[in-house]
């Protein structure tokens, strides 16, 4: 496959980008910002993102900001969404911040991690600004969505053995069903918003940090390294999704084999993934989560 990285330019386009002070958040800033955007990195540690920044194009323009938002705790999520409508110009919100394999442990909200960061954050965030947007939200999946078993009735593994993989998984699973229905609602809504998603493949990144276990997060990133794509490679499908001109619904992930390394391409979901009735049940369990509903 002919490799993609000729990205548009973006001048005067505004781009949030969620978990952005590194990994695939911050190389997908580093592109935009490359390519003439305005783009505000959104970090849990404000400290660290005006260290990610300074390394992003654009910086010595006044084009580069960082907010702080803790995407877990829906208090941070409100306060964030507040400034950036007040900031305004938003054009293309990317949700891409996340955790993988954290020990069990609920938020302030009373919300599983995986579920609150992966998924309910990003779910209110993009509904508090959807208003506001101009262009689209790209959601970030994951190829581990094919492993997610979601069950809604027991969202804070009450009944079930808690497994921290499974929980990721489920995460990733929503993600995905949470592009169905929003890319469905805009669609009702004759909105000219679109909704499109992105998965990295196997990208060396620090996600595994959040796991609790110093053992498996030193197996996890010097694996990473040893077998996958470097992180500016996987933050192409990301920059991909966020800039062509792409149908709603659109998933994005590397072209090679199993979706693990490669350029941008059409990706795959699995059955529960493309489950138009969960969609529309995850949504409402959301709203009543979150506090917060569609706006259009």
């Amino acid at each position: 496959m002919q490799p993609w990285t000729e990205v548009p330019p973006q001048p005067g386009r505004h781009f949030v980008v969620t978990g952005s002070n590194s990994g695939i958040g911050l190389q997908v800033a580093r592109i935009l910002g490359s390519r003439g955007a305005r783009v505000t990195l959104a970090c849990r540690s404000v400290e660290r993102g005006e260290a990610a920044a300074r390394t992003v194009p654009g910086h010595d323009k006044g084009r580069v900001a960082v907010r702080r938002l803790d995407v877990a705790s829906l208090a941070s999520v409100r306060e964030l969404a507040e400034q950036l409508v007040a900031e305004g110009g938003l054009d293309v919100l990317v949700n891409n911040a996340g955790v993988l394999g954290a020990p069990f442990s609920t938020t302030e909200d009373g919300v599983e991690m995986h579920f609150a960061t992966n998924h309910l954050g990003h779910f209110a965030l993009t509904n508090l600004l959807l208003p506001h947007l101009r262009d689209r939200v790209v959601v970030t999946g994951s190829r581990e969505h094919r492993r997610g078993d979601i069950d809604l009735d027991d969202l804070g593994w009450e009944r079930r053995k808690y497994g921290a993989f499974a929980a990721y998984a489920a995460s990733k699973q929503a993600n995905l069903l949470f592009l169905l229905e929003l890319d469905r609602r805009l669609r009702a809504a004759d909105s000219p918003l679109r909704a499109v998603g992105a998965h990295p493949g196997a990208s060396a990144t620090h996600i595994t940090q959040g796991s609790g276990n110093p053992v498996w997060t030193w197996i996890g990133y010097h694996g990473q390294r040893l077998v996958s794509m470097p992180a500016w490679r996987g933050a192409l499908c990301t920059v991909y999704a966020a800039t062509m001109d792409v149908p709603g619904n659109t998933y994005i992930g590397p072209h090679g084999r199993l979706e693990l390394h490669g350029w941008p391409a059409p990706g795959r979901r699995s059955v529960g993934a493309a489950d138009a009735g969960l969609a529309a049940r995850l949504w409402d369990v959301s709203e009543k989560l979150s506090g917060v509903s569609f706006p259009l």
